[in-house]
């Protein structure tokens, strides 16, 4: 993998999170409407959780301008998953094997 695949990984890797982080916080908002009796705190809590879809929103748009989410073709989505998936175990595999040739150095030393 080079390096440009490399810092495309990553940012697909940041943009994820962050999406999946906004979703999270929208449900927890929603749950936390759901539970609250005051009417004061609903309120402020309802214009968090329309922030919060807002963000989600942009993420989401963000995401699919750059190829990162295919949200209306599943097909598509599953095929972007596996190419990441398969990033993260060459630069795992990569990672092991170049931490097992610097054990080895180091204890010739």
């Amino acid at each position: 993998m080079n390096e440009q695949q490399k810092k495309q990984m990553s940012d697909i890797a940041v943009a994820t999170e962050m999406l999946l982080t906004a979703k999270t916080g929208v449900a927890s908002l929603a749950a936390a409407i759901t539970e609250t009796a005051n009417p004061d705190l609903r309120k402020t809590l309802r214009s968090q959780l329309n922030r919060a879809i807002q963000t989600q929103e942009e993420i989401s748009s963000y995401m699919i301008s750059k190829g990162y989410y295919h949200p209306h073709n599943v097909q598509e989505q599953i095929n972007l998953d596996l190419q990441a998936s398969q990033a993260v175990l060459g630069m795992s595999q990569q990672s092991q094997t170049q931490s097992g040739s610097t054990n080895t150095q180091s204890q010739y030393c």
